[in-house]
């Protein structure tokens, strides 16, 4: 069967670029195998986008190497029963096309450097990604949680700290940051549609006509609110703790999540797995609302610059970043390169300790908001500093580590897993 398949493999594998090959295999790792063609496409993608040499014998010992290790990874993912999703990979994808199209300015660009349609750059990264995606996890499993200690910081900044060179300059910055979206008004506004659409669906109204008409999640409403079949952990917790316990058929009350407010229906159960359809209300904001946020934000600096208010405190009361509101705001220590180009145009204006006005920040597309900056620190260009640089450092020692540990882990699993190269 597997002779089979090579065969076919090889029968319908047609060539990347503009010379065709005769395709044959190069690798075996375990049940996998790596083909001429896969080493090519892979090559020529970190050339292209790397601006380096595809004939140069060093990138192609790095990436056949490369797609080895992520091999035996994959196989091992495999022993350890590691599971991704479709729509995991089929996110993965969306979001590397989308790469591409901004690395090379149009979808056609993108055909034209590669030799073949969107369609089948699709096709030929599924497999890949999915791959991609098992050894990612299986990585995260084994060394997400490794940290260096403090020592480990210090030794690894004095081993290398005559070739870390010279750190640019960065500023330490804190923001209170408020989404129109989350006013008493609005969310009253789109809970009480949700709550009338509910009514709707009680009286007899067909779900999927509804979901069709008025749910804000595009990749549903076509298809009814249909989601398909998913297991625990795709989804919000919010709609996953009321769509698990629904009964088949059955439809909830209003769910509240991140997103906004869902009508949900079980259509059916398989082990662990349900599906599900589901009508979206977001929380659209307005003018008013919009208006209302910016003055308040500049009621806010007001207080923080003439009455002598603490930054922090106000950013734990009012910032509606529940990641940084915590932490007084904070965001951390960037590199100018670092900023996107909105919040540097507003930090590289500023002095140390100032307090930007209210700046309009937009996420995708229904999704923005307005914040404050401060601008707590700048730090000049300067040598590596362990006490200044400490979090950087920490970062690399991190980095560092887990790298050490993965090279004796790849070697540990060469000796459990058949692989050998057939070059």
């Amino acid at each position: 069967m597997k002779s089979l398949l090579i065969g076919l493999l090889i029968c319908l594998s047609g060539s990347a670029f503009s010379q065709q090959v005769l395709d044959k295999i190069i690798a075996v790792i375990d049940n996998e195998f790596i083909l001429q063609s896969e080493l090519d496409f892979q090559i020529q993608l970190l050339a292209n986008q790397k601006k380096l040499n595809p004939e140069d014998p060093a990138l192609k010992k790095q990436v056949l190497n490369a797609l080895i290790e992520e091999k035996l990874v994959y196989a091992q993912a495999g022993i350890d029963s590691i599971i991704v999703t479709d729509d995991e990979v089929t996110r993965q994808i969306d979001y590397q096309l989308n790469m591409f199209i901004q690395q090379y300015g149009s979808k056609e660009k993108v055909e034209q450097a590669y030799g073949m349609t969107m369609e089948r750059i699709r096709r030929e990264l599924r497999d890949d990604v999915q791959k991609n995606l098992m050894t990612q996890r299986l990585r995260e499993k084994k060394f997400g949680a490794v940290e260096a200690s403090h020592r480990e910081v210090e030794d690894f900044f004095y081993k290398y700290k005559d070739s870390l060179g010279v750190i640019p300059e960065k500023v330490k910055i804190s923001h209170i940051f408020m989404n129109p979206g989350t006013s008493d008004r609005l969310k009253k506004k789109y809970r009480d549609l949700a709550v009338s659409l509910l009514d709707s669906i009680k009286n007899g109204v067909d779900f999927s006509t509804l979901a069709k008409q008025y749910s804000d999640d595009p990749g549903s409403a076509a298809q009814g609110g249909e989601l398909g079949f998913v297991r625990k952990g795709v989804f919000y917790p919010e709609f996953e703790s009321t769509a698990f316990s629904l009964r088949e058929g059955e439809i909830s009350g209003i769910v509240e999540s991140p997103v906004g407010y869902h009508i949900i229906q079980l259509l059916e159960r398989r082990g662990e797995s349900i599906n599900t359809r589901h009508i979206l209300v977001k929380i659209k904001s307005d003018d008013e609302a919009d208006l209302s946020i910016i003055e308040f934000l500049t009621d806010i600096r007001d207080s923080i610059s003439r009455h002598g208010k603490s930054f922090a405190s106000m950013a734990k009361k009012y910032s509606d970043d529940k990641e940084s509101a915590p932490f007084g705001g904070e965001l951390g220590s960037f590199y100018f390169g670092q900023l996107d180009k909105n919040l540097l145009d507003v930090v590289a204006k500023m002095k140390e300790g100032e307090i930007s006005f209210p700046k309009r920040v937009n996420y995708s597309a229904d999704n923005y908001g307005y914040h404050i900056v401060y601008l707590q620190q700048k730090i000049p260009q300067h040598q590596p500093d362990l006490e200044i640089d400490y979090v950087e450092l920490k970062r690399f020692a991190d980095e560092y580590k887990k790298q050490n540990l993965y090279t004796k882990w790849i070697e540990e699993i060469k000796t459990k897993i058949y692989w050998e190269i057939k070059l």
